[in-house]
């Protein structure tokens, strides 16, 4: 046995850094002249000395045990039948044993890529993968084509600097795996790449050679399951019926069917089909299936009696089955694919039909190669529920924005009229219908925002064992008298962070769907409970990341949900409920107020025993708010009704926001500039004279936008204060807003009395 090459003890990059910073401060030390500042210099020199020094032990005996260990395992493979290499970590040979020295006789010190580019095309790629593969597992394992036949590349790890590498020729005998001895069809296996991994003897038999890759066998690829395609055969060019089914590994093995025809028909021999690991059904021309192979039954729940029509096992064609068979018959959509719905199943089971022609017996007949299409139409189905909910929340969120421009507008001029009507005016309870309407209207499109995620949230740290004694009183008249309403509160019981008025939305949903769910009366339990989840929680296609948790759960004892609704009950306008009972945003409004709040919602129901609604919140570790922010208070009402002064630009392109924001604000006194764009207001300004004491700007406009023109308003007008007003959610562009000082936010619909009190605290 050849010695190993023995690699030079390199100084790693940290030992070399040690060593040279220990130099430096000894050379460092010789030019002080304080005794005190030598000693610490020379001190720390040999610290670092004396690390790199322990570093360089450790290093060299940790090599010294792997030498040995590598050592061992070349005596061991030395007389292995399989040719072995010993290579360091950059592929360099440091060992052969004895069985492959007559195929590369001194290959120590050099590349085993060079070696193996005798075997096959393009070896450093195959290493590459293989030894990273190996430095995560441990082993690897890969067999390739080559030029000498098939062969089977296994390495394994040796310490941390070492791989064997073990390359053994196979013989091209057939894998017993169902029984492919037996089956007289042509048959091969292929990997990802269609390199022929192997062919049975009826496939060399057809094509006159063994098969080295797909591209010498077809001449029409790619393939399609159940599809007619052109092979170059030992007789010349025929067409073959094929069926293709993905195995183990990436791995696909590929099944002919001889005599058919390029147009898809042919005489058929059935008995062949039997055998075949693809689901078959033989359908004659009225629609009736009159035979079907075993892998076809394992399909379908319910056994397959010849006779039945194939419109009795499966649907949702979008016509009959029996116009399709005929088109097929015709000539009109063969080889096309379809996915149809499996009939009298518990669960929703999808299955792929492609039907193709034959001949049997001299008359027309189709055959059905099927696919099970379940976790395909699965998949499809989450993809087009998240682009659909997408699309709506986006719609909620234009749709609110244009709401709320109209709200403003009504309700703003209705706050015009009632300041020239008094109570005793006969007009006056009509405006106050308007106004309380128009109320209702925005709250409406709140809940539009809150399921888009884009409402205006005013979030403060709270407890919520505070949160639900003070709703408590309001929840027991909600449920009424046959239900009780339980509560359980965790002693320790973090504090979190969210709006509570929105989160009150949310637990007031919550009890009244739990109460609706018990028409003949029940118990309705609220629990709160601190949770720490060490690793990430998965559930219902949603991560919750590892940290500390409060969770609300509110259960009840009703008549639950069915499975196939649970999935649904998030969804805007979608309700179990009877027409006219409810709206179908309620549970759409809570989801998007919990995970605009960072939480989240996920719901567990058992028919006939009831439903528990589980929220998660982020635990708040900072100090409860001493006092919740005040929303109105009577302050701003006595300032409303002083006489401003100054000069207000206003820039909105809706005209009758605009209108009633500049009559109102010059009901106070103020002197209003008007402009419908961004670029209308820059020209303005372009007058050095003009003093503006105040932007009132709306944030989404046509050309430029709110935040882009203040931004370069401001260059020349630094002291000039801002209000943005819109009707989407602040978050929508809290970003820009940070950049611009001295400004603050006024969320649409706004009354006379909130714009002006706002403008008001702007200007003090």
């Amino acid at each position: 046995m050849k010695p190993i090459v023995h690699m030079a003890l390199r100084l790693s990059p940290q030992t070399r850094l040690m060593l040279l910073t220990g130099i430096v401060l000894i050379a460092v030390s010789a030019f002080l002249s304080d005794p005190l500042t030598f000693t610490l210099v020379l001190g720390l020199s040999g610290i670092f000395l004396c690390l790199a020094g322990l570093i360089w032990c450790i290093t060299h005996l940790a090599l010294r045990r792997e030498t040995r260990t590598a050592r061992g395992v070349a005596e061991f493979v030395q007389h292995d039948s399989a040719n072995c290499y010993l290579t360091n970590t950059d592929g360099i040979v440091e060992y052969q044993n004895k069985a492959a020295l007559p195929d590369g006789d001194e290959w120590q010190g050099k590349p085993l890529a060079d070696y193996l580019k005798r075997l096959f095309a393009n070896p450093s790629a195959v290493l590459f993968r293989l030894q990273n593969k190996t430095l995560t597992a441990g082993s690897a394992l890969e067999e390739v084509i080559t030029r000498q036949g098939h062969m089977r590349l296994s390495v394994h790890l040796i310490g941390t600097r070492h791989f064997l590498w073990r390359i053994e020729e196979i013989e091209d005998t057939a894998p017993p795996v169902r029984g492919l001895d037996a089956i007289h069809l042509p048959m091969m296996t292929t990997n990802t790449s269609g390199t022929v991994l192997f062919a049975n003897d009826a496939m060399k038999t057809l094509l006159g050679q063994t098969p080295k890759a797909l591209g010498q066998v077809f001449v029409d690829l790619p393939l399609r399951h159940g599809g007619v395609h052109t092979i170059d055969s030992a007789t010349g060019l025929i067409s073959v019926r094929v069926a293709a089914i993905d195995s183990v590994g990436g791995r696909r093995e590929i099944y002919l069917t001889p005599n058919a025809k390029p147009d898809g028909t042919g005489e058929a021999n059935w008995t062949l089909f039997q055998v075949l690991p693809v689901p078959l059904l033989k359908i004659s021309p009225d629609g009736k299936i009159v035979a079907h192979n075993a892998s076809a039954q394992d399909i379908f729940d319910q056994p397959i009696q010849n006779g039945v029509r194939l419109s009795d096992l499966v649907e949702g064609l979008g016509r009959a089955v029996t116009d399709w068979i005929a088109d097929t018959l015709d000539g009109r959509g063969l080889l096309h694919a379809e996915v149809l719905k499996v009939k009298n199943d518990d669960h929703d089971k999808y299955v792929q039909i492609t039907l193709s022609r034959i001949m049997d017996d001299g008359k027309p007949a189709l055959i059905a190669v099927l696919n099970d299409a379940t976790e395909f139409k699965t998949l499809e189905a989450q993809f087009v529920q998240s682009q659909k909910m997408q699309a709506i929340g986006q719609l909620a969120g234009g749709v609110a924005h244009d709401f709320n421009n109209l709200l403003t507008a009504i309700s703003g001029h209705c706050d015009l009229l009632l300041l020239r009507h008094d109570q005793g005016d006969p007009d006056y309870g009509d405006l106050v219908q308007i106004n309380q309407n128009a109320n209702r209207a925005a709250s409406l499109v709140g809940q539009l925002l809150a399921f888009s995620r884009k409402q205006n949230l005013q979030p403060e740290t709270m407890d919520l064992r505070d949160t639900l004694s003070d709703l408590t009183h309001l929840l027991n008249r909600l449920v009424g008298e046959k239900i009780t309403l339980s509560l359980i509160h965790d002693a320790g019981l973090s504090p979190i962070r969210a709006d509570k008025r929105q989160l009150e939305q949310v637990l007031m949903n919550l009890v009244v769907n739990a109460r609706d769910a018990m028409p003949d009366g029940g118990e309705i339990m609220i629990e709160t409970k601190s949770r720490i989840l060490s690793g990430p929680l998965e559930r219902d296609r949603a991560v919750v990341p590892a940290g500390h948790y409060v969770t609300v759960k509110v259960s009840d004892q009703g008549v639950g949900i069915p499975p196939e609704k649970l999935t649904k009950i998030f969804e805007p306008f979608y309700t179990t409920k009877r027409t006219g009972e409810g709206t179908g945003l309620g549970l759409s409004t809570a989801y998007g107020i919990v995970k605009q709040t960072g939480g989240y919602i996920f719901v567990d129901s058992v028919v006939g025993s009831g439903t528990t609604f589980t929220l998660y919140f982020p635990a708040h570790e900072r100090p409860l708010d001493a006092h919740a922010p005040i929303v109105q208070s009577a302050e701003p009402k006595e300032q409303s009704d002083r006489q401003g002064d100054g000069v207000i630009m206003l820039v909105e392109d809706e005209a009758p926001v605009r209108a009633f924001a500049s009559r109102a604000l010059q009901l106070r006194g103020y002197t209003v500039i008007e402009a419908d764009s961004a670029e209308q207001a820059l020209d303005i300004l372009e007058d050095e004279t003009l003093d503006i004491d105040l932007f009132v700007t709306d944030v989404i406009m046509p050309g430029l936008d709110g935040p882009t023109w203040v931004k370069s308003a401001l260059e020349k007008r630094p002291d000039v204060k801002v209000v943005f007003v819109s009707g989407y959610a602040e978050d929508s562009f809290s970003d820009d807003q940070a950049d611009i000082p001295n400004s603050v936010f006024l969320p649409k619909p706004f009354s006379l009395t909130e714009l002006t009190s706002t403008v008001q605290k702007q200007l003090q």
